[in-house]
């Protein structure tokens, strides 16, 4: 079965990317560590959409990991390998006035969890398209 890995999964767009995969049969595996609360306040948690992601569609799998944690995100590219059709990057840090705050988890979160999902995709699954959503 061809694998979509989408981090940021809990968010909108990887929300609706999920379901759009999963619609097509495709095996969705979901990252998202719930930063967006973190950053916006309680109200901004994406658990709760994980959660209906999780009820909502057949083939759905959360992983709570943090895109930065190279242990935890090659383990991940390890077990689907080849598999892996294709990584749809959702996660980031988006709001200029929070990175102003703090530049150093910042550019943590949407440089270096970036070249590490980069990384992982050319020696795990070369031939997966990689989409990256800025």
């Amino acid at each position: 079965m061809n694998v979509v890995i989408i981090t940021g999964s809990g968010g909108l767009i990887g929300g609706d990317t999920a379901r759009f995969f999963a619609n097509k049969g495709m095996e969705v595996i979901g990252v998202d560590n719930d930063l967006r609360r973190v950053f916006f306040g309680d109200k901004a948690s994406t658990k709760k959409n994980h959660e209906a992601l999780e009820k909502e569609l057949s083939g759905y799998t959360h992983v709570d990991a943090d895109i930065r944690d190279e242990k935890a995100m090659s383990a991940l590219f390890k077990r689907h390998g080849k598999n892996i059709a294709c990584i749809v990057h959702a996660a980031a840090q988006p709001s200029h006035d929070w990175a102003a705050s703090d530049p150093h988890m910042d550019f943590t979160i949407n440089a270096n969890g970036t070249l590490n999902l980069l990384e992982l995709m050319r020696q795990y699954s070369p031939e997966a398209a990689f989409v990256f959503l800025s």
